[in-house]
C-alpha cells in the first residue's frame, strides 16, 4: 500500500525530469488529436487549419493551471480580434471535475474545453503542467513550453501569438 510519503515522492521525482523531454521541436507538425468536449462533440486540432491555436495543457488542481488561464483572459480580447483559438485539453480529470473548475469562468476568444482520453498527454509527452504550445496556421509549432512548465506573462503570449499571425 502506498502512503501519502510515497506518493509524494514519486510525484517529486516526475517533476525533476530534464526540462528537454517531452516538448514538441519547434517547426515541426503539432501532434494531432481528436477528443471530446463536455457536451460530447469530437474536436480535432485540424478542425483548425488556418488558424493560430493556443494549446493548454492542463488539470483542475493546478495552481499554475490556473494562473495560466488567467494570463490567457488577459489577452482574451486581443486573441478574440485575432481568430486566435484556445483549446484547453484537460489531463486526468472528470467532465464533471472540469465542469466544476469552469464555473463562472469564460473567455471572449473561441475557447474549446477538451477532456484527454491520453491521446494528448502521450502525443505531447507530457510530464509537467500546465503546458501551452503556440500552433500556427500550417499546424506547425511555434513555440512549446516543453516539460519546464513556465508560465508566460500575457505580454510574452501576445507576443508569440504575434508571430505565428
Amino acid at each position: 500500500m502506498r502512503t501519502p510519503f510515497t506518493l509524494f515522492f514519486i510525484l517529486l521525482l516526475l517533476l525533476s525530469v530534464p526540462t528537454f523531454a517531452g516538448a514538441v521541436e519547434v517547426g515541426k507538425p503539432a501532434p494531432g488529436f481528436t477528443l471530446p468536449t463536455l457536451e460530447g462533440k469530437s474536436v480535432s486540432l485540424t478542425d483548425f487549419k488556418g488558424k493560430v491555436v493556443l494549446l493548454k495543457l492542463a488539470t483542475t488542481w493546478c495552481p499554475s493551471c490556473s494562473q495560466l488561464s488567467r494570463e490567457l483572459a488577459a489577452i482574451g480580447e486581443f486573441l478574440k480580434e485575432k481568430d486566435v483559438v484556445l483549446l484547453e485539453v484537460f489531463l486526468q480529470d472528470t467532465p464533471e471535475m472540469i465542469a466544476r473548475y469552469l464555473d463562472g469562468k469564460s473567455f471572449p476568444m473561441t475557447h474549446h474545453v477538451l477532456v484527454d482520453d491520453l491521446q494528448a498527454y502521450r502525443g505531447y509527452g507530457v510530464y509537467l503542467i500546465p503546458r501551452l504550445l503556440v500552433v500556427d496556421r500550417e499546424q506547425k509549432v511555434r513555440y512549446d513550453n516543453g516539460a519546464a512548465a513556465t508560465i508566460l506573462p500575457a505580454a510574452e503570449i501576445k507576443k508569440l501569438v504575434e508571430g505565428a499571425l
